[in-house]
């Protein structure tokens, strides 16, 4: 762990950090999209976590978007996927509805976790769908100019006063990205095999 695996993924986040960071004047929009796809790539893996960590390093410099990108970004992978079993059940089979409650609530905690049982069953379609709904909520979070002053917490943090600023367009991000995830999700994936029934 030491010296073969420590030392390349120090480095790729090292390189990771210093070009987001290169991204700071760039359109707000576009590093919205960079840090909200990186959310909704591996959920909770390294490129997940690189752009966790280089937004929370940031607000020991008092910039405070990029957190609330990250946060929005990170909660509509499970939410998406929450919605889409909801609303498209032909999609997903008996096991991912029976986790679609789980995925709604570790979603609106900011665990974006809740969505690796489904990217790991269909990853080929799964994976874009979730990348384009986080693009999309980081991406209005960005240009909404909303800022969100605590690292963790999910939606729960919008109730501690002053914790995050333009609160309305911070809800509309996760709500949009949330929709796009849904939608994709809707059009990619295939609707699965009904069962065969048992003989008597």
């Amino acid at each position: 762990m030491i010296y073969i695996i420590a030392p390349p993924v120090t480095w790729l986040n090292n390189t990771m950090n210093a070009w987001l960071l290169g991204m700071q004047g760039a359109n707000a929009i576009v590093l919205g999209i960079i840090l909200g796809a990186m959310m909704g790539f591996d959920m909770g893996g390294p490129i997940n976590k690189a752009a966790y960590a280089f937004s929370v390093g940031l607000l020991a410099s008092k910039i405070y978007a990029p957190m609330a990108a990250v946060m929005a970004a990170g909660m509509t992978p499970p939410l998406g996927l929450a919605l889409a079993c909801f609303l498209f059940k032909n999609k997903f089979d008996l096991e991912e509805r029976e986790a679609a409650g789980p995925a709604l609530v570790l979603g609106i905690s900011f665990i974006t976790e809740g969505a690796i049982p489904f990217a790991a069953k269909d990853p080929i379609r799964v994976i874009p769908s979730l990348m384009a709904g986080s693009a999309v909520a980081g991406a209005i979070s960005m240009v909404s100019g909303v800022q969100l002053l605590v690292p963790h917490g999910g939606i729960f943090a919008a109730l501690i006063p002053g914790a995050v600023t333009n609160l309305i367009a911070y809800f509309i991000a996760i709500v949009a990205g949330t929709v796009v995830t849904a939608g994709a999700l809707f059009f990619l994936k295939r609707p699965e095999a009904e069962p065969m029934p048992a003989l008597a």
